[in-house]
């Protein structure tokens, strides 16, 4: 089974953030999914709102911060490494996003970590039929994480709403 190698990165004096052995769970839980993938190294970087922000502006043309950015690594051609990305999750709009969903901070963790690594992965939430596919799986895999399906919230997530978790092509 290709297992994941996580780089954990805290950029921030934050209490509550998940530790090495939750972020290797889930990102396993993503990657089990997709066994002929070879890249299995990413990192997840901890940020404050204002690193969020500056690369959510940066990358993606929005001045604000957002939850996940993703970072798909694209391997030159002819070099093997076994690299997905980065993940870059904002930890003050996680904690936001998890008392207004009404969900606990660790399910909204879990959630934005198999959000952006499916990104890694080349999934997307453009297309409606595209939103649909890359919401299912993550219900599936969050269900057999034991975490319940994350769109069914008092106040969902949404594929247009400013703190919209996406892709940023580097």
């Amino acid at each position: 089974m290709n297992r994941a190698v996580v780089d954990r990165q805290v950029a921030l004096d934050a209490q509550g953030l998940p530790d090495q052995a939750e972020l290797e769970t889930w990102v396993q839980a993503v990657l089990a999914l997709h066994p002929d993938e070879p890249r299995g190294e990413l990192t997840v970087r901890f940020v404050d709102s204002a690193e969020s922000q500056a690369l959510n502006r940066d990358y993606r043309d929005r001045d604000k911060p957002t939850n996940v950015l993703s970072f798909p690594f694209e391997c030159p051609p002819g070099v093997p490494l076994p690299l997905l990305g980065d993940l870059v999750i904002c930890h003050s709009v996680v904690i936001a996003e998890a008392r207004a969903q009404d969900k606990t901070v660790g399910d909204h963790y879990a959630h934005m970590v198999v959000h952006g690594t499916l990104h890694l992965l080349g999934h997307d939430h453009i297309e409606d039929d595209e939103a649909e596919a890359m919401e299912a799986l993550e219900r599936d895999i969050l269900a057999g994480l034991g975490i319940a399906d994350p769109y069914l919230t008092p106040s969902p997530p949404h594929r247009d709403s400013d703190t919209e978790d996406e892709r940023a092509d580097a």
